[in-house]
């Protein structure tokens, strides 16, 4: 009997077999070949450094917007997404060979792939006829990405045998902070275009009256955590009840502290943070309490302003969370519950900014996935389609993805279980909007 070194060598050569005689076949037939080395062109473009940018900097280009700042942030997006593409592509390719020819993860790379090839060949913008083409190929663009989340999810989820638990963290922590990264920018931008476009923008023209006329593009410079946490506990109370049923007792909400804080952000990653760590706890609480006599005991919810930070606890009496999850509880692929998170993935073909605008497909509850936003959208989406999510899918990225989306403005998200007891979630963020982007660091220019 081979010894196991040799064995997995002789797997990985068979299964590099397998998969090179389907490609032939395919090519064969008239398909071209995947572009799983690295390209000159790639190359070039990966030795670029990404350059990160502040909620400061965001709101710049939209304070007093004209026709100069607007082509300006149109040619930082131009030059800023195929380089910050082209490191994920590096990424991917220093995978091991058996990961990147998994289904799912060679559906996210020819995806990258297309986009990297597509916004590298973009011109410099010089006029707003060019930077409305542009809009358009942005846009075009992310509705094609909505299916890398789940694609991604369920390649970790399969491939978690192949990699080390701790690597396969890592890559998808990078690839998801990325990705935010670039819809970031690229949002930001079709946000200020139409305000550009929009008849209220100009200095004498009369101000609108709608919540929207606060925003800079996507960014709120007036975010108050007292109101994203009244709005997402009665989302999530709503949720609750629907997985429960109307009957069930559901905990209230209770705040304290600084409620008057505010602070520059993007309002869509509050909520969505804000949201995830409401709804496990309201959930727990209920479930908790459908054994116990008298009233749920309340979630606790305490905000304190610092002059850099602004720090939320959210307290549950929820009983913690069990011994058999918590070593993974920031992991994307691994735990016992990972197969129940691979088949509800399958319901879920794609995923927009957020996770939380989401719906299954069409054969499970008869609704149709979300569409993804183009220039003119809501700008509460991500709350407002929380409703959409059915209180039985368990996806298993909530907290990892809430961890992802705080650290990317250089916050954190820590959490405290007591087993038999509850759960404190401590939530910080970087209320002055001077910290840059934490972006994923620049891929080695080897490859496989």
């Amino acid at each position: 009997m081979l010894p196991p070194v040799a064995r997995q060598i002789a797997t990985t050569v068979r299964l590099k077999d397998c998969y090179l005689l389907r490609q032939e076949r395919r090519w064969a037939s008239g398909g071209a070949p995947p572009s799983w080395r690295p390209a000159a062109i790639l190359d070039e473009w990966v030795q670029r450094e990404a350059r990160p940018i502040s909620l400061r900097q965001l709101t710049f280009f939209g304070r007093t917007l004209t026709e100069d700042r607007l082509l300006s942030s149109a040619n930082y997006v131009r030059t800023e997404l195929p380089t910050r593409l082209a490191h994920r592509l590096r990424d991917m390719q220093t995978l091991p060979y058996v990961v990147v020819t998994n289904p799912n993860m060679s559906h996210v790379y020819e995806l990258y792939y297309k986009a990297f090839e597509t916004l590298r060949r973009v011109r410099e913008i010089k006029t707003v006829d060019d930077n409305d083409r542009y809009c358009n190929i942005i846009t075009e663009t992310l509705q094609e990405h909505l299916t890398v989340i789940p694609k991604l999810a369920m390649g970790v989820i399969e491939c978690q045998s192949l990699m080390k638990p701790e690597e396969t963290d890592k890559f998808m922590n990078t690839m998801l902070r990325s990705r935010i990264s670039r819809r970031v920018i690229a949002e930001q931008h079709l946000a200020l275009t139409e305000t550009f476009h929009s008849p209220w923008h100009f200095p004498d023209a009369k101000q609108p009256q709608e919540p929207s006329a606060d925003f800079v593009g996507d960014v709120f410079p007036k975010c108050n955590v007292k109101e994203v946490v009244e709005e997402c506990s009665q989302r999530a109370r709503t949720l609750a009840r629907e997985a429960f049923g109307s009957a069930c007792r559901l905990p209230e909400v209770n705040l304290q502290g600084h409620l008057n804080a505010t602070f520059l952000y993007i309002l869509s990653h509050l909520q969505y943070i804000v949201g995830e760590i409401l709804r496990n706890s309201i959930e727990a609480v209920v479930e908790r309490w459908r054994h116990l006599p008298g009233h749920p005991a309340p979630v606790e919810v305490l905000i304190c302003e610092a002059p850099q930070h602004v720090i939320i606890r959210i307290s549950d009496q929820g009983g913690g969370i069990p011994k058999d999850v918590l070593p993974n509880l920031w992991s994307f692929g691994k735990g016992p519950r990972s197969h129940i998170h691979l088949e509800n993935f399958v319901r879920v073909p794609k995923m927009a900014a957020t996770m939380q605008e989401l719906k299954p497909s069409p054969t499970s509850t008869g609704g149709s996935a979300p569409v993804a936003n183009d220039w003119r959208r809501p700008v509460d989406g991500s709350l407002s389609s929380l409703t959409y999510r059915p209180p039985d899918l368990r996806l298993g990225m909530g907290l990892p993805m809430s961890r992802v989306y705080a650290e990317y403005w250089a916050g954190s998200l820590e959490l405290h279980s007591l087993e038999g007891y509850g759960v404190d979630t401590f939530l910080t963020i970087s209320k002055l909007g001077n910290k840059n982007e934490q972006l994923s660091t620049r891929a080695s220019m080897d490859a496989v």
